[in-house]
């Protein structure tokens, strides 16, 4: 029988190293979380094929004292916290005291530092000027043995690691080429340089300079860095987000629905300024994309959660990765409702740039309509055209008699309705004289002078073209319109709010619905019964791992009832609340809408399509269909120029 051993600290480093340090880039991180916790302003990388020859950060910071420099190689050895209670209140990036120990137990490590001088010793004499060097200290893997010998060297640390791995050949083997391990350190380099604007960051490859990121104080300063590091489309196609909660806020930038990634490779998400990628966080920004974002594509943002340190637990992984919130839910909401705020409010000329195009008519209501739901009434322009045959022997068609007649939304959407269904079309072969005269009142707008009178941001209607898309034209340039996909959107969000305004109906199952279910999901039915009666479900424990369906939402009647009770309880058990109800909903309104729009190959007439272009402007989301696809798309005037090669 094996006998129980004390494992030596060489043997108990290694295997902390195996927790710690996965790669080259795992050591970059550790050593960038130090010296921004030691509170320097400038720091600088070295790598060397890719990491595995030698690495080396540079920086400014408090530096470490001459007595201390042999015991920070040790396990469990750190200046960050002390006792147990703050364990509870972590303020700094490390706290472990394993970095140091575990990266020396793998490679071939010096360190060299020097405090600042009111730190050195108070009673120096003019024969003893010791204290005022800087000290090195070098260990190897192998005896883990420490010499200490005074250097030169300015305010600051700088770590040395050179041929990582060298004792454990086996892991070497799993490294991967130069390039791939370099990308990694260069990714870990970028999301700690997004954490921290104050500070400044280089980066060098082989003697190569990558990255030089000076210190971003400013608002303009801050989204060059994003751009030098994100790219810089994703500033140009991003909106900058910052709401603040009870005891939470949350300040950052989240990309547009049009500007979505097939990996989720650009996503970057701090608590308190460390990065993480937790499971709740991302389910919440899934959310609140849901509606706007095409399937199968992922969003980017760059988000900072800022709350008390005592809410947050990061003593939860090895690398601190992950965290946990004393309150799940209410960080989950919080995320959820400003995201889905943000999105909602951005309109089409912050899309275009409040440069290009005017500001939108007043008066605008997204609930006011005409035969198609399409909203606002047309402002026609002083100038008239001069002559107007070349417009009124045109073949024309309507999908209307008469003018146009508002519709209130009362009428649009019956109470109680369980389907939508379109305004009748008749197509007549002739207008009425009221109608062309409104035709060219609308193409005599597209003539006024831009000082006169301010252009909506989508501009106004020009043509219908193949019976799908709408030309239009704006001060800055040429809009095309998808006229079935805009107005499902218009439709959608017409028929969300008319649910919201009503109670939500249930219907009591005529044979009650027998489920098996886990015992934890049996006790969450019985004690979070408001909650899922405020969903429209009530379920009644009968067992210890069966539950009955009592009641489900009406409009969700001809749904997989038990498929939908388990993913309640899912979401609940994993979030602390669940949107399945509202989901299922929306599903249906979002079919309702696609078959009630207007569609291809129907002909509208100018004033229409301007009613559809002004209505787009005033409901949220316009941009994206009920799938995600885009309604519309813009060139500018200058786009345009060099399309036909203008002015060069």
């Amino acid at each position: 029988m094996t006998r129980i051993n004390l494992l030596s600290q060489r043997l108990a480093n290694q295997i902390a190293a195996g927790e710690v340090v996965e790669r080259p880039a795992s050591v970059i991180k550790e050593l960038l979380e130090n010296s921004l916790d030691a509170g320097a302003s400038r720091i600088e990388v070295e790598i060397e094929q890719g990491g595995v020859k030698r690495m080396r950060i540079r920086d400014n910071g408090q530096g470490i004292h001459k007595d201390d420099l042999a015991l920070a190689l040790s396990r469990h050895a750190t200046s960050k916290i002390a006792e147990l209670n703050d364990l509870e209140n972590i303020a700094s990036l490390g706290f472990r005291g394993e970095a140091l120990a575990s990266i020396s137990s793998v490679s071939r490590l010096s360190m060299t530092s020097k405090t600042p001088v009111h730190e050195q010793s108070s009673n120096q004499t003019a024969a003893n000027k010791a204290e005022e060097n800087a000290w090195k200290v070098e260990v190897a893997g192998q005896a883990m043995e420490t010499s200490l010998e005074p250097a030169a060297h300015p305010q600051g640390t700088t770590v040395e690691v050179r041929d990582l791995f060298f004792n454990t050949p086996a892991r070497k083997k799993f490294l991967k080429t130069e390039k791939t391990e370099f990308s990694r350190i260069d990714e870990v380099v970028k999301r700690i340089a997004l954490s921290r604007f104050d500070v400044q960051f280089s980066l060098d490859h082989n003697q190569r300079a990558i990255h030089k990121l000076l210190p971003a104080n400013s608002e303009q300063e801050q989204q060059r860095r994003v751009a030098l590091v994100c790219g810089p489309a994703f500033v140009e196609n991003s909106v900058f987000v910052e709401m603040e909660g009870p005891g939470l806020k949350l300040w950052g930038w989240v990309s547009l629905p049009t500007f979505s990634r097939s990996q989720a490779d650009l996503q970057y998400f701090y608590v308190n300024g460390r990065i993480i990628r937790d499971k709740l966080v991302t389910h919440a920004v899934k959310q609140a994309y849901r509606d706007v974002l095409f399937h199968g594509r992922h969003p980017a943002y760059v988000l900072y959660l800022e709350l008390s340190p005592a809410t947050v637990d990061v003593n939860v992984h090895p690398t601190k990765h992950e965290v946990r919130f004393r309150d799940g839910r209410l960080v989950h909401d919080f995320l959820f409702s400003s995201l889905h705020k943000a999105l909602a409010a951005v309109t089409p000329d912050q899309q275009m740039g409040d440069a290009q195009v005017g500001d939108s008519p007043a008066g605008l209501s997204p609930l006011s309509g005409n035969e198609f739901g399409f909203g606002g009434n047309l402002h026609p322009g002083g100038v008239g055209i001069t002559s107007s045959d070349s417009l009124t022997n045109q073949p024309f068609l309507t999908l209307r008699q008469g003018p146009v007649l508002a519709e209130s939304d009362s009428n649009y959407y019956p109470s109680g309705s369980s389907s939508y269904k379109s305004s009748n079309y008749h197509s007549v072969n002739a207008p009425t004289a009221d109608l062309i005269q409104e035709q060219l009142a609308a193409y005599a707008k597209l003539n006024v002078d831009g000082d006169g009178e301010e252009f909506p941001p989508l501009g106004f209607a020009v043509a219908q073209i193949h019976g799908i898309y709408i030309l239009s034209q704006n001060k800055g340039g040429m809009i095309i319109v998808d006229m079935h996909a805009a107005h499902e959107r218009i439709t959608y969000e017409r028929m969300k709010l008319a649910c919201q305004n009503e109670e939500l109906k249930m219907q009591p199952l005529l044979v009650p619905l027998s489920i098996a279910v886990s015992q934890s999901e049996a006790e969450l039915a019985e004690s979070q019964q408001e909650a899922l009666l405020s969903l429209g479900i009530e379920l009644e424990k009968v067992a210890e791992e069966s539950i009955i369906v009592r009641q489900i939402p009406s409009i969700l009647r001809d749904a997989n009832i038990e498929q939908l009770v388990c993913d309640v309880l899912s979401d609940i058990l994993e979030y602390g609340s669940s949107d399945r109800i509202q989901a299922h909903q929306d599903e249906l309104l979002s079919t309702m809408a696609c078959h009630g729009s207007v569609r291809a190959n129907r002909h509208l007439t100018v004033p229409e399509m301007n009613a559809l272009l002004r209505d787009m402007e005033a409901t949220e989301r316009s941009g994206q269909c009920n799938h995600g696809r885009p309604t519309w798309v813009y060139q500018s005037l200058q786009e345009l120029d060099k399309l036909f090669l203008r002015g060069q």
